[in-house]
């Protein structure tokens, strides 16, 4: 990994009297798998909007890599958002319908995604008629159609059963490494933080408390990063709403 693909730089966020952002200061290098942990109301959503252009900085900025043109994004949201009146291609083919995509967008991605990682037997299927997890997964394949350069996850596992969940964290894995995108996943699950990440940043009521670098190391080195998280981890303290 080499060079930035975005960085914030002095970043905060209010909503109107209420400092949600407060002073943030984040690099993410190209190919980076790069998680936001911390408690409910630490501002961990609130960063992620603002990377996906759905909130403006109250003061600071967001720059991109050295072209400074915002990448191709993909965004995965706490609920799939499936759309219950397409069938699961159709979903995970709706990119080609916006502007930003349509003259680059391989129509014939959708499916090989959905061979790739098995679920092409859910192709003809409506939401109404999958799982969670599979709802889940097609979410994310219809963000990862675009073929994005930066993937952005707001907690996209949260809601579902904890065998589930390791399921998915394996799968998205997977699916990282296939679409070679920087992502930043948001989540307050440490285990998840530390089986996907490259990096993992502690966000604290606002405030970047604590970083962890070249996380994926297994074996008892990832014991021991879990107690140290978890000695930095304040969920009972006051947080921002």
């Amino acid at each position: 990994m080499t060079g930035y693909e975005l960085s914030v730089d002095c970043g905060e966020k209010k909503f109107g009297d209420n400092l949600v952002l407060d002073n943030v200061d984040i690099s993410i290098e190209h190919g980076e798998f790069l998680t936001v942990l911390g408690p409910s109301g630490s501002g961990k959503s609130t960063l992620l909007r603002v990377l996906a252009e759905l909130e403006q900085l109250t003061s600071g900025t967001v720059s991109w890599s050295a072209d400074g043109a915002r990448p191709r994004t993909g965004v995965v949201f706490q609920e799939s958002l499936l759309l219950p009146w397409l069938t699961v291609i159709e979903n995970i083919s709706l990119a080609r319908r916006f502007t930003a995509h349509r003259h680059e967008f391989d129509p014939r991605y959708p499916a090989t995604l959905l061979r790739r990682f098995g679920l092409d037997g859910l192709a003809q299927r409506y939401p109404s008629e999958l799982s969670g997890g599979q709802a889940q997964r097609v979410a994310v394949l219809r963000a990862a159609a675009a073929r994005p350069r930066l993937l952005l996850l707001d907690e996209p596992f949260s809601a579902v059963d904890p065998a589930t969940r390791i399921d998915l964290q394996q799968w998205l894995a997977e699916l990282v490494v296939e679409i070679e995108a920087t992502v930043v996943l948001i989540t307050h699950d440490v285990e998840e933080a530390i089986a996907l990440s490259d990096r993992i940043v502690l966000l604290d009521r606002g405030r970047i408390r604590r970083e962890w670098r070249d996380v994926r190391t297994g074996g008892d080195t990832s014991a021991a990063l879990r107690e140290d998280i978890l000695q930095q981890y304040h969920p009972d303290e006051v947080a921002v709403p």
